[in-house]
């Protein structure tokens, strides 16, 4: 089976940036203790720090349905709606390029 790669944006609104930070770090250790998920990397926008990226990767399907069906995502996910500009996080599935 192949990986399963992506990355997840959103952007917080103006004074919110700090409880999104704690909510996102938060969110990384419960996603790092999965045992599918092979990267889960936090970055924010140089020159806009209210901009959150998110790189994910994990071993396969099954893993990535496990960390969709976690409970925390979904506690997470329920917090993050009113802090962000966006209607939730804005995903982009990846394919590996030959």
């Amino acid at each position: 089976m192949a990986a399963v790669t992506l990355y997840a944006e959103f952007t917080a609104k103006p004074g919110q940036e700090g409880i999104v930070a704690d909510l996102i770090a938060g969110l990384a250790d419960d996603v790092h203790r999965e045992p599918g998920n092979e990267v889960f990397t936090v970055y924010r926008e140089r020159d806009n720090p209210a901009k959150f990226f998110v790189f994910e990767r994990y071993a396969d399907d099954d893993a990535f349905a496990v960390h969709i069906g976690a409970p925390y995502g979904a506690v997470f996910n329920g917090k993050l709606g009113d802090l962000i500009e966006e209607d939730g996080s804005q995903l982009t599935f990846l394919t590996e390029s030959p």
